[in-house]
C-alpha cells in the first residue's frame, strides 16, 4: 500500500476514533499532497518519495516551532506540536545512527572514486538519492566532508 494511501486509510480510522489531534495532522499532510498534485498536469498519485518528502518538511517546521514554544515555557503549545511531529514520525522510514550513516557514506565515497573534498558535490549527489529520508542533508553533508578530509 502507498503512503498516500496509508494517510487516507489513517484519516479514515481517526475520524472512526473521533481521535481530533491525529485527524487534524493527517488531513493537513492530505492539504499538502493534493497541492503537490496541483502543480504538476495529469499526477494522480505522488511517489511515497515525493510523499515522504512532505511528512518530512511539517515534521521539520513542527519540530522547530515545538523547541520554540518550550523555550518560552508555553507548555500548551509545546505538547500540541510535539504530538504532532510524533504523528508524522509514524510515517516516516526509520533514521539511520551515526554508525549506519558513516558506513553508508563511506561505501557510496568508495562506489564514487571521491578522494579529496573537491569531489565532495559528486558524492552529495549519490548519497542525497540512497538516503533521502533516512538521514538529515546536514548530517550528511557534515559526514561527507568529515570522511574525505
Amino acid at each position: 500500500m502507498s503512503l498516500e494511501l496509508e494517510i487516507n486509510e489513517g484519516i479514515k480510522s481517526a475520524m472512526k476514533a473521533q481521535d481530533k489531534e491525529r485527524l487534524e495532522t493527517l488531513r493537513n499532510v492530505k492539504k499538502y499532497i493534493l497541492e503537490a498534485k496541483t502543480v504538476g498536469a495529469g499526477i494522480n498519485e505522488l511517489s511515497d518519495a515525493d510523499v515522504i518528502k512532505i511528512i518530512q518538511k511539517l515534521a521539520k517546521q513542527g519540530q522547530e516551532s515545538a523547541n520554540i514554544y518550550n523555550n518560552q515555557g508555553r507548555n500548551d503549545l509545546y505538547e500540541y506540536e510535539a504530538a504532532q511531529v510524533a504523528i508524522l514520525s509514524e510515517f516516516l522510514p526509520k533514521q539511520l545512527s551515526e554508525d549506519e550513516l558513516t558506513a553508508a557514506l563511506k561505501k557510496i565515497i568508495f562506489d564514487c572514486g571521491a578522494t579529496s573534498v573537491k569531489e565532495m558535490g559528486k558524492v552529495m549527489a549519490v548519497a542525497s538519492k540512497e538516503l533521502a529520508g533516512k538521514a538529515d542533508g546536514r548530517m550528511i553533508s557534515a559526514t561527507v566532508k568529515e570522511l574525505l578530509e
